[in-house]
This record gives C-alpha cells, structure tokens and sequence, in this order.
C-alpha cells in the first residue's frame, strides 16, 4: 500500500487528491500539509489532521505537490531530505527550479508534468504527430483558464507550443491567454494552412482528471529509488 503525503492540501487540486485518495484501496494517505502563511485552514480536512509543516510527510512514500512555486521549492528540499518520492504538477516554475528538480531526481523519484490528465497526455501525442505531418502550416494555441490562475501561458499551453516546436524546429509566438469565471481548462491548437484549417482541442470538466492522474503517478514512483519522469512515460505513451 502506498503511503501519501499531500501538500497544498486546501487548495482545489489537493482538496480534490485527498477525496480520490481516501477511496482508493491501494493509497494510505498519511499527511495533510498547507502552508503556515495561508491563513483560516481549518485543523482538520476529510476528518485528518492538517500540519503546517513539511516534516509531516516522514514516513510517506512519495508526495504529492499542487502548489506555488516557492511551496515547491520547500517541498522538493524535504522530500530529497526524507528520501520521499514527489509529484510536481505546480506550473510557473522556472528553469533554475528545473535544475533543482534535475538535481534531486538523482536521489529521488520525481514525477514532474505540466499537466497531469491522462487525455491531455494523449493530446500531446496527436499533436507531435499532427505536426510532423503539416509543416508549413500556421499554429496558434489559445488556454482559457479559472481567474485564480496566477501563470500565464499555462503550463500545458507551454508543453503543447515545446512539442510542436521539437518537431517544426519552428517557434510557436502566437500563445493566447484567457481568464474568467470558474472555467477548469480549455485548450486549442489550430493548425492553419491557405486551404484548410485544422484544430485540436482538449475540455477539461472537472479538476477530477489532474488528481487522478496525479495518483497514478505517485503509484508509479513507488519502488523507483531515483529518476526524472513525465506524465508521457508514466503513461507508456512514449
């Protein structure tokens, strides 16, 4: 059985890791962490102690992180302290937080993907191949997101123009931003040539799609001493 630690705990991805992890048969989850500045978090959470330290994950197996960079920083610099695998899917880190994830992955398993969903993974599939095919043509990404997300472009947005650009050798410039209302995430890549226009979209409905890849891949690391993996290969889909 694996034993969770998750932290961002009451935030909309932890909330929504906690509830699938509680119902899952093969998952113990062992911490609830939320950072000691935000404040009015309750002292518990699905009927668990919430600390407000990161020591709180000793013990666990691997840890799940949707947090802020900084929160991700911290949490990376325990995990490799404790010996504790980490899934990353916090965006708007930089490329100094990825040689640090580079750096740990020595010592420990680190899942890191921009975005977790099983279906926007295979996404990232059509559009390499759809982009090996139509070169030549015009590509656009637009991402609409809730009005709380702070990074923009998404991360996905950016894996999508990096996938794109690895087999245009092209640079993807034209990366539209929107944010309103509740919206969960929404994705299109338009493909555009002077007889046709050709368009790949991705809707998520629910925040239930990242938690539960998230677990998937927490499940994956377990037994993994050290590596640096993405969604793609945890998947199988590379």
């Amino acid at each position: 059985m694996l034993k969770l630690a998750i932290n961002g705990c009451m935030g909309r991805m932890g909330q929504k890791i906690t509830e699938l992890a509680l119902n899952d048969k093969d998952i113990k989850v062992v911490a609830l962490i939320e950072s000691a500045d935000r404040p009015d978090v309750p002292a518990t959470s699905f009927g668990l102690p919430v600390s407000r330290t990161l020591e709180a994950m000793k013990g666990a197996d691997a840890l799940i992180d949707f947090t802020l960079p900084e929160g991700t920083r911290a949490a990376l610099k325990a995990c490799r302290a404790n010996k504790v695998a980490i899934v990353i899917g916090t965006t708007g880190l930089t490329a100094e937080d990825d040689v640090l994830v580079r750096e740990a992955s020595r010592e420990i398993g680190i899942v890191k993907s921009s975005n977790m969903s099983i279906g926007v993974n295979v996404v990232f599939g059509l559009l390499r191949r759809s982009s090996e095919l139509l070169k030549g043509y015009k590509v656009s990404i637009t991402e609409t997101h809730h009005v709380h997300k702070k990074d923009a472009p998404s991360g996905t947005a950016k894996t999508m123009a990096e996938v794109i650009e690895g087999m245009t050798k092209e640079k993807v410039a034209d990366i539209a931003s929107v944010r309103e209302g509740e919206v969960v995430g929404y994705h299109k890549v338009t493909f555009e040539s002077d007889v046709d226009t050709i368009e790949i979209s991705h809707n998520a409905k629910t925040r239930a799609m990242f938690a539960e890849g998230a677990l998937v891949a927490a499940k994956f690391l377990a037994g993994k001493k050290a590596g640096l993996f993405n969604m793609q290969e945890v998947l199988g889909l590379t």
